[in-house]
């Protein structure tokens, strides 16, 4: 699976996953929102699992970058607060590090 589509199906099981706990702690929903949450979570963890980089690190690191992007896009179209130009240029620095340490040549 491609790295970018690997970690954008793995952000939104992140983020779904702990939002689903958010509800439960914060917005008053009830204890089942945790089954699909810790379901979520763990779908999350497996994805990372499956990711090019060799290292666990880098995996995570790269993975940060897009996690961040989807965290904005959540926030604009699930709670319905649109980024602002902080928000964007912010992302888009976390992109620009992800793609350094994920596509970076590195000598064997």
């Amino acid at each position: 699976m491609h790295a970018l589509a690997l970690f954008a199906l793995a952000s939104l099981c992140e983020i779904a996953g702990c939002y689903a706990f958010w509800a439960w702690a914060r917005l008053g929903q009830g204890a089942l929102w945790l089954l699909p949450g810790t379901g979520l979570l763990i779908c999350f963890a497996w994805l990372l699992t499956l990711s090019p980089a060799d290292q666990a690190g880098r995996s995570f690191a790269s993975y940060g970058g897009i996690y961040i992007t989807a965290s904005l896009v959540w926030m604009w179209l699930v709670e319905g607060r649109r980024p602002d130009i902080w928000d964007l240029a912010g992302a888009a620095l976390c992109l620009t590090g992800a793609a350094v340490i994920l596509l970076a040549p590195r000598g064997v």
